[in-house]
């Protein structure tokens, strides 16, 4: 069984093909640049670009950075042009596909989903957090498999500011991090959020998760496993597939 997913990012709009029996891209994904600014127009444009360049006219699904409810309706836009609030997403990305069926969720509910289902998170029970981390931190929190899902952990308050511009990998090419200052920040955030949820697992996966061990073995005094992504930066897409499938509906 194939389903095409699509995962929109602050920096890139990716997409292709998934095998769901197993939870691999049945095709190499194909990448069009996210427009700037980031509105429903011109990243619609691009998800059309990217389905498109398949020939795909099947069911889509398709991530989003932010809030989702309902599997449609934009409520948060941090790393996107703010013309996305309170967008019909779903309506508008069926339409421009051609009246397709289209599911959208939260890009970082995604990612979990697919880690939880094929990844390292698979069969763990009691309560495991899914960090991206990408142009900013996205968080997806599962209690026995549950999701809970539009988290948005990246947006905590951490010295004063929203945690993703202190600790995001954006925030480590930006200010021309070592490894092991950026592991410092990210230690700093995940006894934070380890404060608050109590974790049994962190996973961290966007594309550094490739890189985990530059950073991960740098990371002292946080009391829950620490596991990089295995679908890496492919998870959003796989999750979007599964969504769109129907097979994972939170559990």
């Amino acid at each position: 069984m194939e389903i095409f997913g699509v995962d929109i990012g602050g920096s890139g709009i990716k997409g292709a093909p998934v095998d769901l029996d197993r939870g691999e891209l049945a095709a190499d994904r194909f990448k069009v640049l996210t427009p700037h600014p980031a509105t429903p127009e011109g990243v619609s444009e691009g998800v059309e670009q990217v389905v498109r360049h398949f020939d795909w006219d099947g069911p889509v699904g398709v991530t989003f950075p932010g809030v989702v409810t309902d599997g449609s309706t934009i409520r948060t836009a941090a790393n996107v042009d703010k013309s996305w609030l309170d967008v019909d997403a779903r309506s508008l990305l069926s339409e421009r596909l051609g009246g397709a069926e289209v599911v959208v969720l939260n890009d970082a509910d995604a990612a979990g989903v697919a880690e939880m289902q094929f990844g390292a998170g698979r069969g763990r029970k009691g309560t495991v957090l899914v960090l991206t981390l990408g142009t900013g931190i996205g968080s997806a929190l599962f209690v026995d498999g549950t999701l809970v899902p539009n988290t948005e952990l990246g947006h905590l308050e951490l010295h004063g500011h929203d945690a993703e511009k202190h600790a995001s990998t954006k925030a480590k090419d930006d200010n021309d991090l070592s490894w092991e200052h950026w592991a410092h920040r990210l230690q700093k955030y995940l006894l934070h959020v380890e404060m608050l949820f109590s974790p049994e697992l962190f996973i961290l996966g966007g594309g550094v998760s490739r890189k985990a061990d530059k950073f991960v073995p740098l990371i002292n005094h946080v009391k829950a496993e620490i596991a990089p992504a295995q679908l890496r930066n492919n998870a959003g897409i796989v999750g979007a597939a599964m969504r769109a499938h129907g097979t994972y509906g939170g559990k």
